[in-house]
C-alpha cells in the first residue's frame, strides 16, 4: 500500500531530512526563521514529494514530483553551502551533508530515467 518505503530515494532522503534537523539544531536561534526553517523546508519536500509521486497512477506524474524532489535538493545545496560561507557550518559537516545530497541525486535521477524508459 505504501510503494515509496521501498524505494532508495526515499529512504536516504528521509533519513537526509534527520541530517539536516540535527545540524540545524546548532544554528544560531535568529535563523530560526530564516536558514532553519527554509533549510528543513527543503529537505522534507524530498521525501515527501517522492512518496506522493508514488502514489499517483502514471509514471509521468511520478516523474514529475521526482524532478521537484531535485529542485528541492538543489534548493537545499545553495543553503548548505550559504549556511557554510556565514559560519553556520563546520567544513567537514558540509562536505558530508553535500556527499550525501549528491548520492540522493543520484538515486532519483537513475529513478527517473528507469522510469521513463518504461513509460
Amino acid at each position: 500500500m505504501k510503494p515509496h518505503k521501498n524505494l532508495n530515494a526515499w529512504i536516504k532522503s528521509f533519513e537526509f531530512v534527520k541530517d539536516i534537523y540535527l545540524v540545524t539544531e546548532r544554528f544560531p536561534t535568529e535563523e530560526k526563521f530564516g536558514l532553519i526553517s527554509q533549510m528543513r523546508r527543503s529537505a522534507i519536500s524530498v521525501p515527501v514529494n517522492i512518496a506522493e509521486g508514488a502514489a499517483r497512477k502514471s509514471n509521468k506524474e511520478f516523474i514529475q514530483f521526482l524532478h521537484i524532489s531535485l529542485g528541492s535538493l538543489t534548493e537545499l545545496d545553495t543553503l548548505i553551502l550559504l549556511s557554510k560561507e556565514l559560519g553556520f557550518l563546520e567544513s567537514t559537516d558540509c562536505e558530508i551533508l553535500i556527499d550525501k545530497l549528491e548520492t540522493i541525486g543520484k538515486i532519483i535521477f537513475g529513478l527517473i530515467k528507469s522510469l521513463d524508459a518504461k513509460s
